[in-house]
């Protein structure tokens, strides 16, 4: 279904831009299977130029050219760490402040595409430095690139030590190797989901994620900007990886996604328009819906557990009609 096809009545109203809807999650969870979708999520994800395709080109040129080896992470010193957290620093100003410049400061795209019609908050007092952006900065900047920073010494310092295993490159190991990226967002997915359910346990809530939820019209810099509680448990999925062996790319790999994705789908726009042609798949709508109505969407398209457990909204008319009926049922 194209957009232009989209039905006027599927269209969920007080948005600026409504992407295709009904909204789908991975095809990999599905019954009967359906081989001709399923290559399609593959191929526009990794076949072409996407957030994954484009992320795997990044390690790649961290593990190349700014990565410790594993002899010299034995032993923590500052030069290394530094190192790791000046990259990461760089990093996330690329991506986050890249996308706020493009869509935000220069307005090169103006509202195509864009999902909230609201600009971001310049003051409000939920804000712990008056402005949305500022705020926004100071905690991606300082908890969020710090424990990114420190989850990457961690396992870099432990596989160095042999306290957790690595995965060598070889021609046996191959399948295996190459498949660990392809089931990474997978991982991310699934500890994703359950560690944001908790949070929206109100102590946890109020101790931590609310920060995040000050933010219910969402740009780049919101994607990451959480309390360090958040940080902590956000990070935590590349702990798989003290028992399931890795190579260190795969650690650059699963940390950059976790850590620049955050940025790119928050991004409040569906895509980056260049000669007024789709180019790049960014913000999610799916996400979007979720700071706005607060108890949908806890998790992401790649696992279903939103449609599993009763609050999946897939961005149609019809499906804000029940959330708003279970509400009105609640109330």
């Amino acid at each position: 279904m194209t957009e232009e096809s989209t039905p006027a009545e599927l269209k969920l109203k007080g948005w600026n831009h409504v992407p295709n809807v009904p909204i789908e999650v991975s095809p990999f969870f599905t019954w009967p299977p359906d081989p001709v979708r399923m290559f399609k999520w593959i191929s526009s994800r990794w076949l072409q130029l996407a957030e994954n395709s484009i992320l795997m080109v990044v390690a790649l040129a961290c593990w190349a050219w700014f990565q410790p080896s594993l002899e010299t992470a034995k032993s923590l010193h500052w030069e290394w760490i530094g190192m790791i957290w000046i990259r990461n620093l760089i990093l996330m100003f690329m991506v986050a402040g890249g996308l706020h410049w493009f869509f935000y400061s220069a307005r090169r795209q103006g509202r195509r595409l864009k999902f909230d019609p609201r600009d971001l908050m310049l003051k409000g007092g939920q804000f712990t430095f008056g402005g949305q952006v500022r705020d926004n900065m100071f905690w991606t900047l300082s908890s969020g690139v710090g424990f990114w920073t420190a989850y990457e010494v961690l396992m870099f310092w432990g596989m160095a030590n042999g306290w957790f295993p690595v995965l060598v490159w070889s021609a046996d190991n191959a399948v295996w190797f190459i498949l660990l990226f392809l089931l990474t967002p997978v991982w991310i997915s699934f500890h994703f989901y359950w560690m944001h359910r908790a949070l929206h346990w109100e102590p946890l809530y109020k101790l931590a994620h609310s920060l995040h939820h000050r933010n219910v019209n969402v740009g780049p810099w919101s994607g990451l900007s959480m309390h360090p509680v958040e940080h902590l448990a956000f990070f935590s999925s590349i702990l798989i990886h003290c028992i399931a062996p890795a190579h260190p790319i795969h650690i650059l790999f699963h940390m950059q996604h976790q850590s620049l994705t955050a940025a790119t789908s928050h991004t409040g726009f569906e895509n980056m328009l260049v000669k007024d042609r789709k180019r790049l798949a960014l913000g999610t709508f799916h996400h979007q819906m979720h700071h706005r109505y607060f108890e949908v969407n806890y998790g992401n398209l790649e696992m279903p557990w939103d449609k599993w457990f009763g609050t999946f909204h897939d961005g149609t008319e019809e499906m804000h009609q029940r959330l708003k009926g279970r509400r009105s049922r609640r109330a």
